[in-house]
C-alpha cells in the first residue's frame, strides 16, 4: 500500500501539459520541462525572449510528433520541417539529439525523430556544417546497432547529413576520430565513412582512403582506412566494380604491414572486395595474389583465418585450370585448420571449402578422396548442430560437396547420423538429407543405403521429442518421393509405425503420425497400395473425435490426402459416413480445423456429391455461411469455392435463397464473401439460373443489399468473360439505375460491374449496351472520391477496349480546352491514359484543324 500511495504521489507532481499537447510520459519530463504546467502555457510566453520562446515552440512540436495522435504529428512534423531555416540549426539541434540520444526511447520514436532530422538537413542544407560533429557523435552508434532498422536509419542520416554538408566538412570532421585510441570509435567513424562513400560516390572519397591506408603517422589510421574500404565494399555490394582495382590499390600494400591487426583487415577488406565482385574482376586482384599465398603459409589463428577468407572468395573468380591448381594448394591449409576449435576458424573453413569445391575447375575424384573424409570427420559432430548458423552453413556446404562428387557418397556418411541420439544433431542431419535428395534425387542410391536411409527416418520420426518436427516430415516426404516404387517393401514397416504413434498419450507424437500420412499417401499410390491406404484412413476415420485441435487439423489433412489419391469411390470408410461426421467439425474455431475441414468438404461436393442427400449439403451450407467471416483468407476462399461445388450437386436455387438472405447482414467482410460465392454459383451452375433471383433482390430498398448485388454482378461478369454476351442487355437497366444513384458507393460498383462486362463482351456486337452505360459512366469523371474515381477510371479503360479509343477521344475532346482549370485537369488525364493505351489508334480520329493562316507563318 505504501508503493502505491508513493506511485500516486509520483503521479501527481508530474504537471499536466499545456491545453493542446500530448500527455508527457515521466521519463520524457526532463526533457520538455519548460513546456509542462506553470509558465508553458501562452500567459508564461508572454514574458519570454525571442530565443527562449523559438526554443519553447520547438519543444512543442517535438512532443507533438514524439507523443502525439498521428493527426496531430503530421501537422507538426510539416511545421517543423517548413520552419528549419527560421529556427535555425543550434535550436533544433539542441532539442533533437539529447531526445535521440534518451536511453528510454522506444523504436517507433526513434523512427519519428530519425524522420525529423532527415526533413530538417534537407531544408537546413550548408547550414549544419557547424553541427556535423555533434550530429555524428548521436547518430554514429547506431551505425553498429544490434537492431537492423536502427542501423538502416543511422545510415540514412549520414547520407543525408554527407548530402547537405559537403565531402570537405565530413572529412574535416570525422579526421581526428581515424587514428582514435578506442577501438569502437575507430570502427563506427569507418563505417560512416563508408556511408559518406556510397552517398557521394566512391571516385570522391578515394584520394583521402589512398592517404589514410598509406599513413606513416599511425598503425591505427592504416587500419582504419583499410576498414572503410572492407565497410564499402560490404554496403555498396557489386557497385564497387567499377572502382574495384583503385580499391584493392588502396589496401595490398596493408598485407606485408608489420602489425598484424592491419594484415588481417587487409585480408577482410581483400575478401568483402572479392565478394561483392564476383563473379567478375579476377584482374584487379593479381597483385595481392603472392603476398595471400605467402600468409597462408605464415600466420595461425585469426590472421591465417582471414587469409583463407580472401583466397576462398577470389578462387570461384578464377578460369578453371587456375580455380583448380589453387584450390589443392589451399586445401593442404584448409585441411589441416579442419581439427581447428575456434569457432571463428570453422565458419571461414565451411565458407572457403563450399567456395572451393563449386568452382568448375576441380575435379569430382579430388573432392571424394582428399576432401570428404575429413570434413565428415571434424564437422559432423553434436557441438555444430547447437548453433543453428553454424548448421545452416554446415547443411549448405555438404549439399556443395553433394552436388560436386555425388548424392551416395555424401548419403552414406549422413545416415548414421540419422539415428544418433542428439536430437539437434539428428535435425541437422534430417536438414542436410532432404537438401541433398531434394537437389539430386536418389538414383544412386543403392539397395543398402536406401534401407539404411528408410531405417534412419523411422527412427528419427519415432524419437522426435521437440514439438518442431517440419525437418523429420519434409526429409520423410522429400526420400521417399524419390525413392517412389522401390519404397515399396518399407511401407508396412512405415504404416505400422504411424498406427502406433496416432495411439501415443502425447498430443505432439499424434499430431506427427497424422502430418506424416499427409505426406507419404501419394507415395503409397505410386506403389499400389490402396489396401493399406484404404487402412490408413479408416483408422483416421476412428480418430475424427480427436479433442486437441491442432491434432485434429492434422488427421483431417491426412484423410484429405488419402481421399484425393485413393478416389472418391473406393474411399473406406465410405463417403456417406464421413461426411456426416465432417458437418459437426465446422462449427470448430481452429483455423487449421476449419480449413482442413472446408477442403475436405469442398473435394467430396465436387467429385462425390450423389453418396449424400440434398438435405445434407444444405446443412453443411449454412455451416459454411458462418465461416465466411473467418480471419484467414484461406478459410474464406475455400468456404466460398465450396459453396459452387453445392451449388453444382443439388442445384442453385436452395444455396442461392441462403446466400441472398446473407447479403442483409450487417458485417461487411461476410457480406463481400457472399457475393463472391453468388457469382461462383452462376459461373458453376450458369449464369441464368442465378441472375433473375438476383436481379430481383436489387428492387429491396436496402442499401446494404443493393450494393451486394452490384458486387455480385461485378465479380459474376469477371468470371465468366466472353459469356456475358447473353446476359448485358437483360442487367444493362439495372446498372444504368446505379450510375445515376445518389450513392457514390452505388455508382462505383456498378462502374466495376460495367469495366467487367465491357471487357467480357469486346468484339461480340454488344456495343449499343455499353454505349449506353457509357453514357451513365462519363459524367462521374469529375467524383473526388480516390475509390469512385479509380472504378470510373477503369470503366473509361474497358470502353477504350469494347468501343475503341476514338469513341473515348471523342468523349474526352469535348474538355481540353474547357475554361475552367478542375474540369482540363480530369480531361487531360483521361486523354493521357487513352494515349498511352493506344496512341497510334488515335491518329484517325485527331480533329482536323484550319490550315495557319499566312500572316501567321515566319520564315
Amino acid at each position: 500500500a505504501g508503493g502505491a500511495d508513493a506511485a500516486a504521489a509520483a503521479l501527481d507532481i508530474l504537471p499536466a501539459p499545456a491545453p493542446g499537447l500530448p500527455d508527457v510520459k515521466p521519463e520524457d519530463r526532463p526533457y520538455f520541462e519548460k513546456i509542462l504546467g506553470g509558465d508553458g502555457g501562452a500567459d508564461g510566453d508572454a514574458a519570454l525572449t525571442a530565443e527562449e520562446d523559438r526554443e519553447r515552440t520547438i519543444m512543442r512540436l517535438l512532443l507533438k510528433i514524439k507523443n502525439g495522435t498521428p493527426q496531430m504529428r503530421k501537422g507538426a512534423l510539416r511545421q517543423i520541417t517548413d520552419r528549419a531555416r527560421e529556427f535555425g540549426p543550434a535550436p533544433l539541434f539542441n532539442q533533437i539529439l539529447p531526445l535521440l540520444m534518451s536511453p528510454t526511447l522506444e523504436d517507433s520514436e526513434r523512427h519519428l525523430l530519425v524522420k525529423v532530422i532527415d526533413r530538417v538537413l534537407y531544408k537546413l542544407d550548408e547550414l549544419v556544417r557547424p553541427f556535423v560533429h555533434k550530429i555524428l557523435v548521436v547518430i554514429e552508434p547506431m551505425l553498429i546497432d544490434a537492431d537492423y532498422y536502427a542501423r538502416v536509419e543511422g545510415r540514412e542520416i549520414i547520407a543525408n547529413l554527407a548530402k547537405a554538408a559537403g565531402l570537405a566538412t565530413m572529412i574535416a570532421t570525422m579526421r581526428p576520430d581515424i587514428d582514435h585510441a578506442d577501438e569502437f570509435v575507430r570502427n563506427t567513424t569507418a563505417r560512416a565513412f563508408s556511408v559518406v562513400a556510397s552517398a557521394l560516390g566512391i571516385p570522391a572519397l578515394l584520394p583521402f582512403l589512398k592517404a589514410v591506408c598509406a599513413s606513416k603517422k599511425s598503425w591505427e589510421a592504416r587500419h582504419t582506412g583499410i576498414k572503410i574500404v572492407q565497410q564499402i565494399a560490404i554496403l555498396v555490394g557489386c557497385a564497387v566494380l567499377p572502382h574495384l582495382r583503385a580499391l584493392v590499390e588502396c589496401v595490398q600494400h596493408g598485407l606485408k604491414d608489420e602489425q598484424q591487426k592491419v594484415r588481417t583487415i587487409t585480408a577482410l577488406a581483400v575478401a568483402a572486395l572479392a565478394e561483392a565482385a564476383a563473379p567478375y574482376g579476377i584482374e584487379s586482384f593479381d597483385g595481392v595474389l603472392r603476398p595471400l599465398w605467402h600468409g597462408i603459409r605464415q600466420h595461425r589463428g585469426k590472421a591465417l583465418a582471414a587469409f583463407l577468407k580472401a583466397i576462398g572468395f577470389i578462387i570461384p573468380l578464377m578460369d578453371a585450370e587456375y580455380a583448380s591448381y589453387y584450390t589443392k594448394e589451399v586445401m593442404i591449409i584448409v585441411i589441416r585448420e579442419l581439427a581447428s576449435p575456434d569457432d571463428e576458424m570453422k565458419k571461414i573453413v565451411l565458407k572457403v571449402i563450399k567456395q572451393c569445391v563449386s568452382t568448375d575447375g576441380v575435379e569430382a575424384d579430388y573432392v571424394r578422396k582428399d576432401i570428404v573424409p575429413d570434413f565428415f570427420r571434424h564437422f559432423w559432430v553434436r557441438r555444430m548442430a547447437l548453433d543453428r548458423r553454424n548448421a545452416k552453413a554446415l547443411t549448405d556446404t555438404t549439399l556443395e560437396l553433394a552436388l560436386k562428387c555425388g548424392a551416395a557418397d555424401v548419403l552414406a556418411r549422413l545416415a548414421p547420423a540419422l539415428k544418433d541420439e542428439s536430437e539437434p544433431f539428428r535435425v541437422m542431419a534430417l536438414e542436410c538429407v532432404d537438401a541433398v535428395v531434394g537437389a539430386m534425387g536418389a538414383a544412386d542410391v543403392d539397395a543398402r543405403l536406401e534401407k539404411a536411409l528408410v531405417d534412419g527416418l523411422l527412427y528419427a520420426f519415432q524419437e522426435q521429442a521437440s514439438d518442431e518436427a517440419s525437418a523429420m516430415l519434409a526429409a520423410f516426404g522429400t526420400v521417399l518421393g524419390a525413392l517412389g516404387a522401390r519404397v515399396k517393401p518399407y511401407l508396412p514397416q512405415v504404416a505400422g509405425t504411424i498406427k502406433w504413434q496416432l495411439k501415443n498419450r502425447l498430443a505432439q507424437k499424434r499430431q506427427q503420425a497424422a502430418d506424416l500420412i499427409a505426406r507419404v499417401a501419394v507415395v503409397m499410390q505410386l506403389c499400389d497400395e490402396e489396401q493399406l491406404m484404404g487402412h490408413l484412413g479408416t483408422v483416421l476415420y476412428e480418430f475424427l473425435g480427436e479433442e486437441y485441435p491442432e491434432v485434429l487439423g492434422s488427421i483431417l489433412a491426412g484423410l484429405k490426402a488419402i481421399v484425393s489419391v485413393i478416389g472418391m469411390h473406393r474411399m473406406t470408410p465410405p463417403i456417406k459416413e464421413l461426411l456426416p461426421r465432417l458437418t459437426p467439425i465446422l462449427k470448430n474455431r481452429h483455423e487449421r480445423v476449419q480449413e482442413n475441414c472446408i477442403d475436405l468438404v469442398g473435394r467430396i461436393a465436387d467429385r462425390a456429391p450423389e453418396h449424400v442427400s440434398a438435405r445434407e449439403w444444405m446443412r453443411i451450407s449454412y455451416q459454411l455461411l458462418e465461416l465466411l467471416r473467418a480471419r484467414q483468407k484461406s478459410i474464406r476462399r475455400a468456404a466460398v469455392n465450396t459453396f459452387g461445388y453445392i451449388a453444382a450437386a443439388i442445384g442453385p436455387q436452395e444455396v442461392l435463397a441462403t446466400l441472398l438472405n446473407n447479403l442483409r447482414v450487417q458485417e461487411r467482410q461476410s457480406r463481400v464473401c457472399t457475393t463472391v460465392a453468388i457469382a461462383i454459383v452462376a459461373e458453376s451452375c450458369s449464369p441464368f439460373t442465378v441472375l433473375p433471383a438476383l436481379m430481383n433482390e436489387y428492387s429491396v430498398p436496402e442499401l446494404n443489399v443493393q450494393n451486394g448485388v452490384l458486387k455480385a454482378l461485378s465479380f459474376l461478369f469477371e468470371y465468366i468473360g466472353e459469356m456475358a454476351r447473353d446476359y448485358c442487355y437483360a442487367v444493362t437497366p439495372l446498372l444504368e439505375d446505379a450510375l445515376i444513384d445518389r450513392d457514390p458507393v452505388h455508382r462505383q460498383t456498378a462502374c466495376t460491374a460495367v469495366k467487367h462486362m465491357a471487357l467480357g463482351v469486346a468484339g461480340l456486337g454488344c456495343e449499343d449496351a455499353v454505349q449506353h452505360l457509357a453514357n451513365c459512366v462519363w459524367p462521374n469523371i469529375f467524383e473526388t472520391s480516390p475509390h469512385v474515381i479509380n472504378a470510373v477510371t477503369d470503366a473509361i479503360e474497358s470502353f477504350r477496349v469494347c468501343l475503341g479509343p476514338t469513341h473515348v477521344l471523342l468523349y474526352a475532346l469535348q474538355g481540353l480546352f474547357h475554361p475552367a482549370r478542375k474540369v482540363r485537369q480530369v480531361y487531360w488525364k483521361v486523354y493521357n491514359t487513352l494515349y498511352i493505351g493506344a496512341q497510334d489508334a488515335l491518329v484517325a480520329a485527331y480533329p482536323t484543324l484550319p490550315p495557319p493562316r499566312c500572316a501567321d507563318v515566319r520564315a
